[in-house]
């Protein structure tokens, strides 16, 4: 399902045509955000709220994703309309964690420049506006743990599931 909508103040100040569109997933329905080929939100949504076309092919790659490529994601372009320069700094290097690998906070800390950040880069992943493509789920806690996840930690157990990426899996089931 999709739809399009006038968004006010886009990258050049002006009027954009955004795109959303929503799909069943094995984790619960997800509504994109989309303009000009780029993904700029991905959230997990209680019920879906617009039909249409698949902007830009996105979709096709979420659904090519949870039916099991995991490489389906890699080449989704996305672009950040929001956040401070820190926080996509974070999202940024984000992409950089393989499908299948998972790193602590103080991990994706160091990735930024700045080993004693890890509560601010936690904050910072929390506040990450395209989940799944951007895998803020592959970050857990240095003991193991699963720590937080937006989109619920049930979601972020079986995307890591999904993914085989747990670094002790039989804690996270």
């Amino acid at each position: 399902m999709s739809g399009s909508v006038l968004h006010p103040g886009g990258p050049t100040g002006y009027n954009v045509r955004m795109h959303f569109a929503t799909t069943e997933t094995p984790v619960g329905i997800v509504e994109i955000g989309v303009d000009a080929g780029e993904l700029v939100s991905l959230e997990f949504v209680d019920k879906a709220h617009v039909e249409g076309a698949d902007p830009s092919g996105i979709l096709d790659s979420l659904r090519a994703y949870f039916a099991g490529d995991l490489t389906a994601l890699d080449d989704v372009p996305v672009r950040f309309d929001r956040g401070t320069p820190f926080q996509r700094e974070v999202w940024n290097a984000l992409r950089t964690i393989p499908v299948g690998q998972t790193i602590s906070y103080a991990e994706l800390a160091l990735r930024v420049g700045r080993p004693t950040a890890y509560r601010a880069v936690g904050a910072a992943n929390g506040q990450n506006p395209i989940g799944v493509v951007v895998p803020c789920h592959r970050v857990i806690a240095a003991d193991g743990t699963l720590g937080g996840y937006a989109g619920g930690l049930d979601r972020k157990r079986w995307l890591l599931a999904h993914e085989c990426a747990a670094p002790s899996f039989a804690r996270l089931l």
